[in-house]
């Protein structure tokens, strides 16, 4: 019990990343675009800018105090710590009018503005070294402008501490000539005598705290535009921007992209994917009255073989003998579906019937290639009897391994679409149609018309032994089909399952197609037994009633005749 959460966790992470893998396949074109049409426009701006070059000259500044102490004068503390004075340092280098007197001494109509906009003056590390960088479009000028701004300093810094070194002498001078000559023999006398010979030493030595540590180079390269790291910055942020997007159109995307979406909509099961195919909707159902038509590929026709098989599952506490296919908008596939299925259940010697519902837009006739005549419509109205109006599609030819061929009989929609579709499918005659159908077939296949444009199928919910919802991935709407779940959810109909359709070459499918029940939650109406517990149970506990219907098992009918 205690390793559940885990795998709970587990299964949530493996959705979430095959979700957000299966989103950027989708739209890795997108992203690609971005992350080249940013690094491109990175590239084009950085080669049109115009180069600049930058030059470094260092300044060291010496904090020790020295000179105060030859002096004589008294040292101020710097309370132990470095920061305030290199603080101090990066602040005395800014005053001033060190860029004027730059600009003047440079010439090239360099104005005070121009050089303190080209100049960069920062701390090296935690050391007593403050950097003075300039930029300009010539290599040339911006070493000219770093090592004169540096000289200036150093010669303004230089200046200052004559001048101070000059008035501190002056003043000694100023006591020792007011001094008496017992005073200047004395201790206190000669230690003034001494400041004044170290003042004048130090004022004469034009001696300074700082000093130029390396002058400024002429640049090789320029600092900027750095063109290729723009464009690899610019990639960067279009993969960024490209994944944004790509994200962004998925949340506003509303269509149904893989089959798992199916499974989560209807809360259902999926019983199957099947591929995309023109194959699938051409008269490739066997042969029609005799004429045999092209069959569809193995890997087509597994698809609905995995259907059938998954279907054996889903007979725990009912029969299956009348199967409804429906969908929430046209052009879903449901009648490629349901046609393919019940040759699928045909092939394997169950007498199948076809019932095309959809009075409407009927497709089946033009699909199976059959020209006009007699359908159900005429059968409602009395018009017509069942066997006449039924057709036989033959599946293959007899050999020794099938000596019996195999066919199903499909009953078309009719000549002419009624003026009364909804009543018809209501009324009492199509009851007595189905438990005539019922009675003479072991498997009744209905196509029925789309649920969320007409109303003309819903009588027959529950006229069913269960509902199988097909949705075409890559266009179905999400909106479509949570309203379809809903109305399904609310009359309490017998769902079994969705069927995928649509699905593109190179998709996951049989991933989709095996361990498909496990995770599906039961739909609203649904026993909790029935389908998804019932899907985890092996074949031999398959309904003997339901086996026959999808295994090829044909029982006796009840009755000999099919006429209505």
């Amino acid at each position: 019990m205690g390793s559940e959460p885990a795998v709970g966790l587990e299964q949530t992470g493996n959705v979430n990343l095959e979700h957000v893998l299966a989103v950027l396949r989708r739209r890795a074109l997108l992203v690609l675009l971005c992350a080249v049409a940013l690094a491109g426009a990175a590239y084009g701006l950085s080669k049109q800018q115009t180069k600049r070059y930058t030059a470094t000259a260092s300044l060291v500044f010496d904090n020790s105090q020295q000179n105060l102490q030859a002096a004589g004068l008294q040292v101020v503390g710097s309370g132990g710590s470095q920061l305030p004075q290199e603080q101090t340092d990066l602040k005395l280098t800014q005053l001033g009018d060190m860029a004027a007197k730059t600009a003047a001494r440079l010439g090239h109509g360099l104005t005070a503005q121009q050089v303190r906009g080209d100049l960069k003056v920062s701390p090296e590390g935690e050391s007593s070294i403050v950097d003075v960088a300039a930029t300009a479009t010539s290599p040339a000028l911006a070493a000219q402008i770093a090592n004169t701004y540096a000289t200036v300093f150093v010669g303004e810094q230089q200046n200052a501490n004559h001048h101070y070194y000059s008035s501190a002498l002056a003043l000694v001078d100023k006591q020792l000539a007011a001094s008496s000559p017992r005073q200047r023999q004395s201790a206190a006398g000669l230690a003034l005598q001494a400041r004044a010979q170290s003042l004048a030493v130090l004022a004469e030595m034009q001696a300074g705290t700082v000093q130029i540590a390396q002058g400024a180079s002429i640049p090789t390269a320029p600092s900027s535009p750095k063109t290729i790291q723009n464009a690899v910055m610019g990639a960067i942020l279009g993969l960024i921007l490209g994944l944004g997007l790509a994200f962004l159109l998925e949340r506003l995307d509303r269509r149904i992209r893989e089959p798992k979406d199916l499974e989560a909509i209807y809360r259902l099961p999926l019983l199957g994917v099947v591929p995309q195919s023109r194959a699938l909707s051409r008269s490739d159902a066997g042969k029609i009255d005799g004429e045999r038509a092209p069959l569809a590929s193995s890997a087509e026709a597994e698809a609905f073989h995995l259907i059938r098989a998954h279907l054996r599952y889903f007979n725990v506490d009912r029969e299956l003998r009348t199967l409804m296919v429906a969908s929430a908008a046209p052009g879903d596939g449901k009648t490629t579906v349901a046609r393919h299925l019940a040759a699928a259940a045909a092939r394997m010697g169950s007498r199948v019937l076809l019932i095309e519902a959809d009075l409407r837009r009927p497709t089946l006739a033009r699909q199976l290639g059959l020209g006009p005549g007699p359908g159900l419509a005429d059968v409602l109205i009395g018009a017509s009897t069942l066997a006449q109006a039924k057709r036989t599609i033959g599946l293959d030819e007899p050999s020794p391994a099938t000596p019996v061929s195999r066919s199903f009989d499909v009953l078309l929609a009719g000549a002419a679409p009624p003026p009364n579709p909804s009543e018809l499918i209501e009324s009492q005659a199509m009851e007595q149609l189905l438990a005539l159908a019922n009675s003479a077939y072991e498997l009744i296949v209905i196509d029925t018309p789309p649920l969320t444009a007409v109303s003309d199928a819903f009588p027959l919910l529950h006229k069913v032994d269960g509902v199988i919802v097909v949705g075409r991935v890559g266009r179905n709407r999400r909106d479509v089909a949570e309203r379809l779940h809903e109305t399904l959810a609310g009359m309490n109909a017998p769902m079994l399952g969705v069927v995928a359709n649509g699905l593109k070459a190179g998709s996951d499918a049989y991933g989709y197609s095996y361990d498909y029940a496990p995770s599906s939650p039961a739909a609203p109406g649904v026993p909790a037994s029935h389908p998804q517990s019932a899907a985890r149970e092996p074949a031999a506990y398959a309904s003997p009633a339901l086996a026959p219907a999808l295994n090829g098992v044909a029982p006796q009918p009840s009755v000999s005749s099919i006429e209505g």
